[in-house]
């Protein structure tokens, strides 16, 4: 067997604010195997300034992944733990060249076109016109649930547009969730969110910053809103570790994000200890390419989960690539009229 990795820079179609900074490319990694006439490809969606494994040695691992392949996947995945974005991309290729086509690692009737996925709009944070300008868009274009990102401009003025979207939506209408990726100070924390629960918000994530897990337990606690904990997950790797953070904190959701925590196998182990404890979740993209929202895809739709996933992020680059997955009417759709660009896995092997 023989592997090759390519690093590649995705491009953003317009700046993208986050309560982190102005997001204009997104780094990301291919790495691909080829085995007696196969290719199998996987993405290594790294994060930079939120992934764990943003370091300056993530090439040589990577390398060091492709010198030894031929350990296989399930000592690769345990091997590579402090590396999960990384695992992630092992734990795809693998699955893609053991499937029949390398594009379809999880066939079921979204892969055969029968069936789609509720995903949320993504709202991105910028002045109150931009996000207005979003907001009108996303609806228009048959999104029944928004995501807005807040925290990075004035609070009083993000909480004066979700109650005008509120005025003009009821909830019925359109779902509306939070994401302050950690912005809001831990003595402020629940004042904004009693605010917040004036305009009828499903949840809030990661309201504030993760690793602070007895602030969090209390905000869980007596938020009047729902909480649901996104970068809180990063960095637990055993199942011992994930289940102490969800049996302290007790957050009303989890949000998965494959790239981040390790990969499917990974993320299944939030998913079981969620099961027990009562926790509701859902799967979220990390500004993978369309190869890593591929794969991320397919395997929400086969977990049955009927919650709005988020899953929407595809469109925002200039320089992805072509594939099946479509967006219409708020569902990501797998168009098997549509074809994935020519040659990608031969291209990003050169």
């Amino acid at each position: 067997m023989d592997a090759f990795y390519k690093k590649y820079n995705l491009n953003f179609k317009r700046p993208s604010g986050t309560s982190r900074g102005i997001l204009k490319q997104k780094e990301t990694w291919f790495l691909v195997l080829k085995d007696k006439g196969k290719s199998g490809i996987g993405e290594c969606g790294l994060f930079r300034g939120l992934s764990i494994d943003d370091v300056p040695e993530y090439e040589d691992k990577i390398s060091w992944t492709c010198s030894h392949i031929h350990l296989g996947k399930e000592r690769l995945l345990e091997d590579l733990k402090e590396y999960p974005s990384i695992r992630f991309g092992v734990e795809q290729a693998f699955t893609s060249l053991a499937s029949e086509n390398p594009f379809v690692l999880f066939p079921s009737a979204f892969t055969k076109s029968k069936a789609a996925i509720d995903i949320n709009g993504l709202i991105w944070m910028g002045d109150e016109e931009f996000m207005q300008d979003q907001i009108t868009e996303k609806i228009r274009s048959g999104f029944s649930c928004v995501k807005i990102k807040i925290g990075a401009i004035d609070f009083n003025t993000e909480l004066s547009l979700l109650t005008s979207l509120r005025k003009k939506y009821g909830k019925e209408e359109i779902e509306l969730r939070v994401d302050a990726n950690g912005a809001f100070k831990v003595d402020e924390a629940l004042n904004k969110i009693i605010k917040l629960a004036a305009c009828d918000i499903h949840s809030i994530e990661q309201p504030i910053q993760h690793g602070f897990s007895m602030e969090m337990k209390h905000l869980c606690e007596s938020s009047p809103l729902p909480i649901a904990l996104d970068e809180e997950l990063i960095g637990h790797h055993t199942v011992t570790e994930k289940e102490t953070m969800l049996q302290t904190i007790m957050p009303h959701y989890i949000i998965l994000k494959p790239s981040l925590l390790g990969g499917f196998k990974a993320c299944k182990e939030w998913i079981d200890i969620a099961a027990k404890l009562g926790i509701g979740w859902w799967v979220t993209s990390a500004l993978e390419s369309n190869i890593g929202l591929n794969a991320i895809a397919q395997w929400t739709y086969i977990l049955n989960n009927k919650m709005v996933q988020g899953l929407g992020t595809g469109t925002l680059f200039t320089n992805n690539f072509d594939s099946p997955l479509e967006i219409q009417k708020g569902k990501l759709n797998y168009n098997n009229n549509s074809n994935w660009e020519q040659n990608i896995i031969n291209k990003l092997c050169t």
